[in-house]
């Protein structure tokens, strides 16, 4: 496959310095962009609620890639889905008028696997993502970054502007958000776990009876798709990247703990409240479109992950 040359492209990355957004810049660069040309907006300097901050940062992009969000776990959703879902979509939607505006090339959107309905039929395919409502704990989230993608089809009906929309799954790996207020499953139960082994506690307590199911994405992969998906994928439709292997919460947390040689007892706590009943993608599109298959397997990809917490935890 033949795609964008990114050599001499001037590429802007929001959310360039978070969790995802570093293994982005590093993919970018083993694809042979030049990295004094990839421009990472501070969210100190560049409040994307701010139509001007946006015009700001498009101007004399070639490229635009946006991963910055306002994310969490089900906590944070609970307690701020107005915060979540303004934020998003102001972010978003004023980026991507602001690139239109501005001539850039292309916009390369990564939305949100929240934004597909509630009971979609497992495993998701990207054509299910109208045909409900999200589930109610991260719907606003969901539904502010799905407007995004009706956004980007609307712009290159009308407009011809070349924007991409990506569906990761969720994603962990190291250097992921290991804070207990807002991290989402896998780091969240890291950090719980080695407390639990640090205090000498013999319980671990976990919200949800953990029946749900969930798919993984190492960070890398991820990185990998989105830059595949700048380069190669030219298309309207959104685009599923995941691995197409479904593990359930409770597998995962004892997967965790023997990983972690926690010995202790699992205590469910299921008035807590479990998300999404099952997540698994169908990853064919992305595999025929542009190529895209993960390559980490998840065991590796936890060890990794957990190493790297217990050499940088407080």
């Amino acid at each position: 496959m033949t795609g964008l040359d990114l050599k001499d492209k001037r590429i802007l990355v929001t959310g360039g310095a978070g969790f995802l957004g570093r293994q982005v810049i590093a993919q970018l660069e083993r694809a042979g962009a030049n990295p004094d040309k990839i421009t990472v907006p501070r969210s100190s300097e560049y409040d994307l609620c701010v139509m001007e901050n946006c015009q700001r940062a498009a101007a004399h992009q070639d490229i635009i890639i946006h991963l910055a969000a306002h994310v969490g776990g089900i906590g944070l959703n609970r307690e701020k889905p107005a915060e979540l879902f303004y934020d998003n979509l102001m972010m978003g939607a004023q980026l991507i008028h602001a690139a239109y505006q501005a001539g850039v090339e292309k916009f390369v959107c990564v939305g949100t696997i929240c934004a597909y309905p509630k009971f979609t039929p497992v495993p998701f395919k990207e054509d299910d993502i109208w045909n409900g409502y999200p589930e109610e704990t991260n719907a606003p989230y969901g539904v502010a970054k799905k407007a995004l993608l009706v956004q980007l089809q609307a712009y290159r009906q009308q407009y011809g502007f070349n924007g991409v929309y990506l569906l990761p799954v969720n994603l962990y790996g190291p250097e992921d958000n290991f804070n207990p207020n807002s991290s989402h499953v896998i780091p969240a139960l890291i950090h719980k776990v080695y407390e639990a082994q640090k205090q000498g506690q013999k319980e671990l307590q976990v919200w949800g009876d953990g029946s749900p199911t969930r798919e993984f994405l190492y960070s890398t992969d991820a990185a990998r798709g989105i830059v595949m998906a700048t380069e190669l994928y030219n298309e309207s439709e959104p685009v599923n990247l995941g691995t197409n292997y479904e593990i359930s919460i409770r597998d995962l947390v004892e997967l965790i703990c023997e990983l972690m040689e926690f010995d202790g007892e699992i205590v469910w706590e299921a008035d807590k409240p479990n998300g999404q009943p099952r997540r698994c993608l169908d990853t064919e599109r992305a595999k025929k479109a542009f190529g895209f298959t993960a390559q980490t397997e998840f065991k590796q990809g936890l060890k990794n992950t957990i190493d790297w917490y217990r050499q940088h935890a407080q």
